[in-house]
């Protein structure tokens, strides 16, 4: 019983947040949303924790992109951004209204 309380522990953990952008945001009217995730995450997991949390939405399709880390400079010093990954996740029915705010 452990297994299934850490696993469920484990897909809560995945979506980091989601990415609020330009492009993110008019890609909403698709249904497709995205998502800042784990970078050790599959897109199974990701499917999975997404309908876990929007327990009323099945997941159509998840594309994953893997964002690598790039310098930045900050007046002299020199440093890199944290790399990452994210996920655009197509959603079937209705949008999902908590995400955009309407």
């Amino acid at each position: 019983m452990k297994t299934i309380d850490t696993e469920k522990e484990r897909l809560y953990e995945i979506i980091r947040r989601p990415l609020i952008t330009e492009k993110s945001h008019s890609a909403t009217v698709d249904s497709q949303y995205t998502f800042e995730v784990l970078k050790n995450s599959t897109k199974i997991e990701i499917k999975k924790a997404v309908e876990l949390c929007f327990p009323d939405r099945k997941v159509k399709k998840v594309r994953t992109i893997y964002m690598p880390s790039h310098q930045k400079r900050m007046g002299s010093k020199f440093g890199r951004t944290q790399s990452s990954k994210k996920a655009i996740v197509t959603i079937e029915g209705e949008p999902l209204s908590e995400l955009i705010g309407a």
